[in-house]
C-alpha cells in the first residue's frame, strides 16, 4: 500500500533559512479493520441530519453539560488535584509563534519556543531544589518511569549490584508497577500508626542491594513525611537513591523543596501543581527534575545554551535513549509556565497555603460524619474513613454516586489501600469558603441519609443523565455503538 507523503516546506524567501525543508515522513496507511475491531465498523455510512450552526453548538454544549469538570462545580479529588484552570494559561499557549512550530523545525527557527523551555527547566529546578529538568515525560506515571530507568543507568554505570527498590505501604500503586517493569524487585515498609514513614522498619530493610526508595512526601494521606532527611541519609549511606513523587507539590509550593530533603528527584505533575487541563484522556505531562550526578543519563535531545543560542543536544553516550518523539508535550508545558510567570514565587507559596487552608477546614467541618483516618491536622488533603456506613450496607461507591445527584464531583475511593472504605478528600486553593461550606453540607445531608433513608444513597444516582453503570462489564465488553432507547425509557445506550 502506497505511504502518505508527509512533507512541509519552509518559506525559501526568509532571511537566512532559504531551502530549509523537513525530512520526508513515511507514514503506512492502514485499513480500518485493522485498527478496530470488525464489530465495531459500520456496515454502511450514518445517516447524518443537515442541521444549522446554532443547532450544532447547541448539541455540543449539551454534551458537554452532561460531564462534570472544575469550570462547572466542586471536583475534591484526592492526590490528584483538580484545581481551576487560568484562561490565561489558554491565551499563551495558542500564539502562533509558539503553537505553530513543527516538532521537526530547525534549531534555527525555533529559537523562541527552545529558550523558553530552556528557561522553565531552570525555573522547575528552583522550584523543587534540583539541579536540571527533563521535560520529556508526558504524563506523571512517565516522569515515575524515568526517574527509576536512571536509577537503573546509575547503578549500571557505577557497576553496583542492585536488585530492590524499597516502596512504603501508603504510596501510589505505580510505584510498585514501575519498580518491576524496570526490573528491580519491591520491598514494602510499613507505616507508623500515625500514618507516617517508620524510619525503624526502613532501617531493618535497607542494604547494599538496595537501589533507591520511592516515596511520596507529602504521602497520600496528606501527611508530611517529617523524617524524610533521615530516610534520604539512610539510602545514600549505600548509595541508593530516593526518589520522590511529586504528585502532591501542590502542598509545599514555596514552603519546601523536594531537594532540600535529600530527594535525588522528583517527578512534577503540571496538570495538578500547575493547573494545566487534567484527565479526559488528553496530553498530560510529568516532567523529572533530578541532580547534577544524575544528568549524564538523561532523555535526548537536551535542550542547551551555547554562546547565545539554543540546541538539541543528542550527543550524550551514557543517555538512556529517547523517551518522547520531541522534548515533551510542548502545549502542556506552556500552560504551566504561563500559569508560574502570573503568579511569580510569592504567588506559588500563596498557592499551597491556600490549599492547606481549605483541606484542614473542609476536614473539621465534615469530621464528626467523615472521621480522619490518622487523626491531626492535615497537608493539602484528608482521608476520612466511611466504616460506620457499613453497618447500614452502605459503602464508599454508594456516597461517591449520590455526590453526583447534587452536583458535584465525588472524593477518591478506595484509595489509599491501607484505609478501609476510605474518601481522600483534596478541596485545592481554587474553592472558596462558601464552596466548602455548600459541599460540606452536602456530605453531611448524606450521612443523615445513610442513617436514616440507607436505600436512597445505595441506589444513587438518581438525578444523573445515566443511572449506575456496571462498570467492570462496560470495561471488558466495551461496545462503542450508540442506539436510541425507546420513546420514554431513561438510561444508558451503548
Amino acid at each position: 500500500m502506497k505511504s502518505r507523503d508527509l512533507r512541509l516546506i519552509y518559506d525559501r524567501s526568509a532571511p537566512g533559512h532559504e531551502g530549509y525543508r523537513l525530512p520526508d515522513l513515511d507514514v503506512p496507511e492502514q485499513p480500518l479493520d485493522r485498527i478496530l475491531p470488525k464489530e465495531a465498523l459500520r456496515a454502511e455510512p450514518p445517516l447524518l441530519p443537515e442541521v444549522s450552526e446554532p443547532e450544532v453548538v447547541r448539541h455540543y454544549i449539551r454534551l458537554s453539560t452532561l460531564n462534570h469538570h472544575v469550570d462547572k462545580d466542586t471536583y475534591p479529588l484526592g492526590s490528584c488535584t483538580m484545581k481551576y484552570n487560568p484562561k490565561l494559561n489558554e491565551d499563551l499557549c495558542r500564539l502562533p509563534g509558539l503553537a505553530g512550530i513543527h516538532p521537526m523545525a530547525p534549531e534555527e527557527l525555533a529559537q523562541g519556543l527552545l529558550g523558553l523551555l530552556h528557561r522553565f527547566t531552570g525555573e522547575l529546578a528552583e522550584i523543587v531544589g534540583m539541579d536540571t529538568v527533563s521535560l520529556h515525560p508526558a504524563a506523571g506515571a512517565q516522569g515515575e518511569l524515568l526517574g527509576i530507568r536512571l536509577i537503573r543507568q546509575y547503578h549500571d554505570h557505577r557497576r553496583n549490584k542492585k536488585k530492590t527498590v524499597i516502596i512504603p505501604d501508603s504510596a501510589h500503586g505505580t510505584n510498585p508497577a514501575t519498580a518491576r517493569m524496570v526490573g528491580y524487585e519491591t520491598v514494602e515498609v510499613r507505616s507508623k500508626e500515625d500514618g507516617r514513614l517508620d524510619l525503624g522498619a526502613l532501617r531493618e530493610v535497607v542494604n547494599e542491594e538496595t537501589a533507591g526508595l520511592m516515596v511520596t512526601n507529602p504521602s497520600t494521606l496528606g501527611l508530611f513525611e517529617s523524617e524524610i532527611a533521615e530516610a534520604s541519609e539512610l539510602l545514600h549511606s549505600v548509595d541508593g537513591l530516593v526518589y520522590m513523587d511529586g504528585a502532591n507539590l501542590n502542598a509545599m509550593l514555596g514552603l519546601t523543596r523536594p531537594g532540600d530533603m535529600g530527594a535525588d528527584m522528583v517527578h512534577i505533575n503540571l496538570h495538578k501543581t500547575f493547573s494545566t487541563p487534567h484527565g479526559g484522556g488528553g496530553p498530560g505531562a510529568g516532567p523529572l527534575g533530578i541532580k547534577a550526578k544524575l544528568e549524564p543519563f538523561l532523555p535526548v535531545p537536551v535542550i542547551v545554551e551555547r554562546d547565545g543560542r539554543y540546541l538539541l543536544d543528542s550527543d550524550r553516550p551514557h543517555s538512556i535513549g529517547r523517551l518522547h518523539p520531541y522534548v515533551g508535550n510542548v502545549g502542556v508545558i506552556l500552560r504551566a509556565f504561563a500559569y508560574i510567570r502570573s503568579l511569580g514565587g510569592d504567588g506559588l507559596a500563596r498557592i499551597s497555603r491556600g490549599a492547606i487552608l481549605n483541606a484542614n477546614y473542609l476536614m473539621k467541618k465534615i469530621e464528626e460524619d467523615y472521621p480522619v483516618a490518622k487523626p491531626g491536622w492535615c497537608m493539602h488533603e484528608f482521608v476520612s474513613t466511611l466504616s460506620w456506613m457499613r453497618k447500614q450496607g452502605v459503602k464508599n461507591i454508594d456516597v461517591a454516586k449520590r455526590l453526583l445527584d447534587h452536583g458535584v464531583h465525588a472524593p477518591t475511593v478506595s484509595f489509599p489501600l491501607i484505609v478501609p472504605d476510605c474518601f481522600m478528600i483534596e478541596p485545592t486553593e481554587s474553592e472558596s469558603p462558601t464552596s466548602l461550606d455548600r459541599y460540606a453540607e452536602i456530605l453531611r445531608e448524606i450521612a443523615r441519609e445513610v442513617r436514616e433513608d440507607p436505600e436512597t444513597v445505595k441506589s444513587a444516582p438518581h438525578r444523573t443523565p445515566v443511572r449506575r453503570l456496571d462498570e467492570a462489564g462496560a470495561a471488558r465488553k466495551l461496545r462503542v455503538r450508540w442506539r436510541p432507547k425507546p420513546d420514554g425509557e431513561r438510561g444508558s445506550n451503548d
